[in-house]
Parts: structure tokens; C-alpha cells; sequence
């Protein structure tokens, strides 16, 4: 590990290296987070399904590429298709859950996440597979540093969702009946907002914007039909450190992760990097959970 830092240390690029992949791999993290963040902000629903969604889309965008279109159609693809599954799930399970303790829906959606994951697993096999994006490489500080032009695509889309997104809950209505909803949903139902209708548009969007996210990570890395827990439990990190609501600082959040997993894998080494993620959810709930007692205490 010291061995490791010594390197970062003597060579300046390589630690440019380690972190702008770091902070560009982060820009898909919060395409994830920004559809919990969602869904937890107004329907109070943990969802677990979230990295299958994530996974899901991937695999879309394989049998895209295998039926010798652009890989990149698989992104409006995956999106349109995830919009749809979404949609169906709410109105067959989550729908029951909304008003219900949040361990009941932690329950559902676990669940559903096992039964995704089965289904991907029968229809496209357990094997790991990508595709190729057909970008190129670009190259700074004199060819030491490269730069994935893929994950440059994905740092932005991610803003460029993050912005949609932003206008959509502002400038439709919509979007601003979800954010009634989320302010007081008894309230909304008073004047007239059909809850349910904007809960299941919740959820359905939740998992379009999941499936995007998907296509760029079967383009960037991998996918397996049970991979998506690791997405799952960073988009789960992100909203806890970034709070619900605010969109800037789920990106912070999630390009912090990126920069922090990349620095410690290439430090610890790769085997133990999942390990760092899983021991950072720890130390961030150990934080948030000091903090809400801090806050009682002030208010007693």
C-alpha cells in the first residue's frame, strides 16, 4: 500500500490519471442516485431494485449492439423500455408499499431485485459481457494521460439528464405536482393531484433514468445479472451524504465516490475496492446517524 502512494507521489500524471477517471466514473454513479434521490424524496421508498434497473439497461443495450445497430441507441432504448418496467412494478407491487412502514418497502423491493436479477439471469445468461462504443482515446500531458471519450459521453449525460430533469420538475406540471407531492401528499390530494398517478410516473422515470445509466456502464465496463447491488448500495451513499432534494449535490457527492473508490483501488488494489465501498457505507452511516442524535439533542 505505502509502495502504492510512493508511485502517486513520483509520478504526478498517474495521479492525474487515477482521479479524472475517478470523477468521470462518478458522473454515471449519479445518474443512479438522482432516481433514489427521487423516489425516497417523494414517495419515501428505499428502492433496491435500483442497481437492476442499472444492470437491466445494460443488457439492453447489448441485444441492441448484437442486432447491429449503434450501441448508443441502446440509451433512449433502455431508457424508454426501463420507463415501461417501472411503470408495471409500481402498479403491481410498489403501489401497495408507498404508505407503509419503510422496512416493508425495503422488503418489496429486495425482492424485486431478486426476481430481476433471476429473470436476467435466465433471459440473457450469467456471463459477463460489454460492448464496444466505438470512441476513441484522447491523450494530455504528453501521452502519460488518457481520456476515454465514452466516459467523457457519460459525464455528460449525466449533467445533461441532471439538467432535464431539473427543468422537468420545475417547468411542467408534472414536475410540479411531484414536488407537491413530496412537500405533503395529503395537501396535494386536497387540491386535486392525483397521488397515485404521480408516484407511478415516479417510479417509472426512476428506472428510465436507471436504464440510461445502463447503457453507458455496459459501454464503459461490464455487466452480470448480479452486479447490481454495487450500484444499488453507491447511489444508496450518495443520497445519504447529498440529502434529498438537491440535485448539485448529488453530482458532488457522486464525483467524490468516483475520485475516492478509483484512489483506492489503485492503492489497496483492486480486490479490495468493492471492500472500501461497502466499509465507506458504514463509516458514512455511523456519521449520519451521530449527527440525527446531535440534532435531537439540540432540539431537546
Amino acid at each position: 500500500m505505502l509502495d502504492n502512494i510512493q508511485i502517486l507521489i513520483d509520478a504526478p500524471p498517474l495521479l492525474v490519471q487515477v482521479l479524472l477517471d475517478g470523477l468521470l466514473v462518478g458522473a454515471i454513479f449519479a445518474l443512479a442516485a438522482y432516481g433514489m434521490a427521487l423516489v425516497w424524496g417523494v414517495m419515501n421508498v428505499i428502492n433496491l431494485t435500483q442497481g437492476d434497473f442499472v444492470i437491466l439497461g445494460g443488457f439492453i443495450t447489448v441485444s441492441v449492439a448484437q442486432a447491429g445497430l449503434n450501441p448508443f441507441l441502446g440509451l433512449p432504448v433502455a431508457a424508454v423500455l426501463l420507463f415501461g418496467l417501472g411503470w408495471l412494478l409500481y402498479r403491481s407491487v410498489v403501489y401497495r408499499v408507498v404508505d407503509k412502514d419503510l422496512f416493508i418497502s425495503l422488503l418489496a423491493t429486495f425482492g424485486l431485485s431478486i426476481l430481476l436479477q433471476q429473470l436476467m439471469n435466465q433471459g440473457f445468461g450469467a456471463d459477463v459481457q460489454s460492448v464496444r462504443s466505438g470512441l476513441g482515446t484522447w491523450f494530455a500531458l504528453g501521452g502519460l494521460v488518457t481520456i476515454t471519450q465514452v466516459k467523457v459521453v457519460a459525464f455528460a449525460t449525466a449533467l445533461v439528464i441532471g439538467a432535464l430533469l431539473v427543468w422537468f420538475m420545475k417547468r411542467t406540471r408534472m414536475g410540479q405536482a411531484i414536488r407537491a407531492t413530496a412537500q405533503n401528499a395529503r395537501a396535494a390530494r386536497i387540491l386535486g393531484i392525483d397521488t397515485d398517478r404521480v408516484y407511478a410516473v415516479t417510479f417509472a422515470l426512476n428506472a428510465a433514468i436507471c436504464g440510461a445509466a445502463g447503457a453507458l456502464v455496459v459501454m464503459t465496463w461490464i455487466v452480470h445479472p448480479y452486479l447490481g447491488i454495487t450500484y444499488t448500495v453507491r447511489a444508496f451513499m450518495i443520497v445519504v451524504v447529498a440529502g434529498l432534494g438537491n440535485l448539485a449535490a448529488v453530482i458532488a457527492a457522486a464525483l467524490g465516490l468516483g475520485a475516492a473508490e478509483n484512489m483506492a483501488g489503485f492503492i489497496l488494489g483492486a480486490e479490495f475496492q468493492l471492500a472500501f465501498v461497502y466499509g465507506l457505507l458504514v463509516v458514512i452511516l455511523v456519521w449520519r446517524s451521530w449527527r440525527l442524535a446531535r440534532e435531537r439533542k439540540v432540539l431537546r
